[in-house]
């Protein structure tokens, strides 16, 4: 539980982009996409888009994880 965040590399919309993410929020982001029979750089491009302009995507990333597992 005592994971470092970790860069991977995603595109977005034709463009490359690191995050980085805690090993757990990445397994738990990649759970979702299967879930929703999405790819990753699909469902963080959405995650992108809606996101607000003082948040980063990383942030982002992880409150939308938060959110869905509350969520069920």
């Amino acid at each position: 539980m005592n994971s470092r965040p970790k860069k991977h590399s995603l595109t977005l919309r034709g463009h490359r982009t690191s995050v980085s993410l805690e090993d757990d929020f990445w397994d738990a982001f990649r759970e979702i996409a299967a879930q929703d029979g999405r790819a990753i750089n699909d469902l963080a491009a959405g995650i992108d888009e809606a996101r607000g302009e003082d948040c980063g995507l990383a942030s982002a990333i992880r409150l939308f994880v938060l959110h869905r597992l509350r969520a069920r």
